[in-house]
């Protein structure tokens, strides 16, 4: 049967497939969910020592959360910001590789063009695609990251080089709006889950399973217009 301790975290990272998956098709590497996650546990902590009344050090939110203290001091700052590129103290960021090679191809004067666009790039060489991603790590070979970028959509390779298509990283019209109706819907139907099951509420929370659709019933249900509605009061 196993404890409540391994029975959530089996639950919680049943759930967590679907979405690594949409993390890993939009470039999106482990070390950079684990480096945001940080502040999410962080956050997390806080709320739950403040229900309980006890008081929020950042000795406490360590014991509760496992975010190391040195963590916890700096994401309390008033000031703390989403992560750049690279840091002043020269750890790489929860951007992941292939953004920091990117990033370093925009910005970077050896891989811009004169009028400021990063230019083609040759293959190999002094300027080129294979110094460029020498430039970010060593611990990845040039051509596992043409082909993560190839993936991604990022690049186009041709016999006249590797080039950066113009928007790769830009989300499509509409992309911001979905992401956000995303993490609504699903973040209120997580919330109303999650107090269910810890008995601290009993809110309306469950999936219609629907068999013996007709192709002609599914196409009329998909042009049903999409209207924004109010949030459930779950979350």
């Amino acid at each position: 049967m196993g404890t409540k301790h391994s029975l959530v975290l089996r639950s919680v990272l049943q759930v967590m497939r679907p979405l690594v998956r949409l993390l890993l098709r939009h470039g999106v590497t482990y070390p950079a969910l684990a480096g945001a996650l940080k502040s999410v546990f962080v956050q997390a902590a806080q709320d739950e020592l403040a229900r309980q009344g006890m008081a929020r050090t950042d000795s406490a939110l360590t014991l509760l959360s496992g975010v190391h203290r040195k963590d916890v001091r700096e994401l309390r700052q008033p000031e703390a910001t989403a992560p750049r590129s690279r840091r002043a103290d020269g750890q790489a960021t929860p951007l992941g590789l292939a953004g920091e090679v990117v990033g370093r191809w925009m910005s970077d004067r050896a891989f811009r063009g004169r009028q400021g666009p990063a230019r083609r790039l040759p293959k190999s060489g002094e300027g080129s695609f294979d110094a460029l991603v020498a430039s970010v790590s060593q611990d990845v070979r040039p051509r596992a990251m043409l082909d993560e970028l190839l993936r991604l959509g990022v690049v186009s390779e041709g016999a006249d080089g590797i080039a950066l298509l113009e928007g790769g990283f830009t989300p499509r019209q509409g992309f911001a709006e979905m992401s956000g109706l995303l993490a609504d819907n699903l973040g209120d139907h997580a919330a109303a889950a999650a107090a269910n099951l810890q008995q601290e509420s009993n809110f309306l929370e469950q999936s219609i399973y629907v068999d013996q659709i007709t192709a002609e019933s599914a196409l009329h249900r998909s042009r049903w217009p999409r209207r924004p509605g109010p949030r459930p009061s779950s979350a």
